[in-house]
């Protein structure tokens, strides 16, 4: 069987799912997997289907206008609501369960919100995958009854991928951006101030083609990681001045570059705030 009709095959499991919901508000990131899911909840459910993707400080402003522009792409309508887990001093103060309750509060905006326009569920963009690591979030799924489709549709990272890419969304191949709260470490306090700073830096390097960065607070300073191929091109040269100015003038007091690259979040690394 080849890729395309294996993910064809994974489609039609995907748009059964979502069609015996009915209606759903999906909790839109903006990331690959919530954007597939937005996509074909509008297929099959048209004006049943509505994203919600919640603003915060944790949400880079770049991300919050690539699913603007996903949403407007699809058609779907498209809610934009400020979230107020900074209210929250369990989630500010960083444990190693604050995905928790980061999630609990989006829930809570979601389902007040799939009250008011009437429809049935709550649906959010977990796949497969996800079910090997540490995610506290998934907790706050349970106790509200949100549901994910894409893991009782039984698809994975790369069944997400290659849907995505029969669907010709741009999507498809986007790497995975984890809240810009997880550069903190676990027991270091969130502050708007500090997550202003992760996002000023970051930005700059992928303005600059690095497509996976993380700048990741290390007490007065910051470690950033890429992904291995692109570490020598910001070791070397002009780039590296020019990020090393822009990271002083945001107040890191020293930067290192992490010679292993970008890990994706096992347990371990989950558990110590390193999404």
């Amino acid at each position: 069987m080849t890729e395309a009709s294996t993910a064809a095959r994974r489609l039609r499991d995907l748009e059964r799912t979502v069609a015996e919901m009915e209606s759903a508000l999906i909790a839109f990131s903006g990331g690959a997997d919530s954007a597939l899911l937005v996509r074909v909840a509008h297929d099959v459910l048209g004006e049943g289907a509505v994203a919600l993707t919640a603003v915060s400080p944790s949400l880079p402003r770049d991300e919050l206008e690539e699913s603007r522009r996903f949403a407007q792409a699809v058609g779907i309508r498209h809610l934009l609501v400020p979230s107020r887990e900074m209210e929250n001093p369990d989630y500010v103060g960083n444990p190693v369960d604050r995905c928790y309750h980061c999630k609990s509060e989006l829930f809570r905006l979601c389902r007040a919100e799939a009250d008011r326009l009437g429809l049935r569920w709550v649906a959010e963009g977990s796949q497969r995958d996800d079910l090997g690591d540490f995610r506290p979030g998934r907790r706050a799924a349970e106790e509200q009854g949100v549901r994910s489709p894409l893991i009782e549709a039984g698809l994975g990272k790369t069944d997400v991928r290659e849907i995505s890419r029969l669907l010709d969304l741009a999507t498809w191949d986007k790497p995975a951006m984890a809240c810009l709260a997880s550069r903190f470490p676990a027991g270091t306090p969130i502050t708007e101030e500090g997550l202003r700073r992760v996002e000023v830096c970051e930005r700059f390097l992928r303005e600059n083609g690095f497509r996976v960065v993380r700048v990741r607070l290390e007490g007065e300073g910051a470690r950033v990681e890429l992904d291995p191929k692109e570490i020598e091109r910001l070791a070397s040269g002009e780039m590296r001045g020019r990020f090393l100015a822009l990271c002083k003038e945001n107040g890191f007091a020293r930067v290192a570059l992490d010679l292993e690259g970008y890990r994706p979040a096992g347990k371990e690394a989950a558990r110590a705030g390193l999404a």
